[in-house]
């Protein structure tokens, strides 16, 4: 059975950081890509940053040089470190599995505003 908690999120300000976290109950985690994703508010769910088992690293262009995604394959988390954050990263930020499991976790609310 999967389940996948993200926490972390928060209100910061414009050229703030933030560092999410997710725990991910699944099987053969290590051998898994994982990702986080975000969905705005009135926007498609969109991919922000991938990881592959190995750690090779890839990232959407509007948080490439910011964001920076990492795993701890041995506790089963998935984190992103989010800096120099803007208005426009304001969404609910999920992680998952690469391409998506059928489920979702609850997502963490992230709001960059002044």
């Amino acid at each position: 059975q999967v389940q996948l908690v993200e926490s972390g999120g928060g209100l910061v300000q414009p050229g703030g950081s933030l560092r999410l976290s997710c725990a991910a109950s699944v099987i053969a985690f290590s051998i898994l890509p994982m990702a986080w994703f975000r969905q705005a508010p009135g926007k498609q769910r969109e991919l922000v940053a991938r990881i592959s088992p190995a750690h090779n690293t890839n990232y959407a262009d509007s948080v490439k040089g910011r964001f920076t995604i990492s795993r701890d394959n041995a506790k089963k988390l998935v984190y992103l470190q989010m800096t120099s954050l803007k208005a426009n990263d304001t969404a609910v930020y999920y992680c998952n599995r690469d391409p998506p499991f059928g489920i979702w976790g609850q997502g963490t609310q992230v709001t960059v505003s002044s």
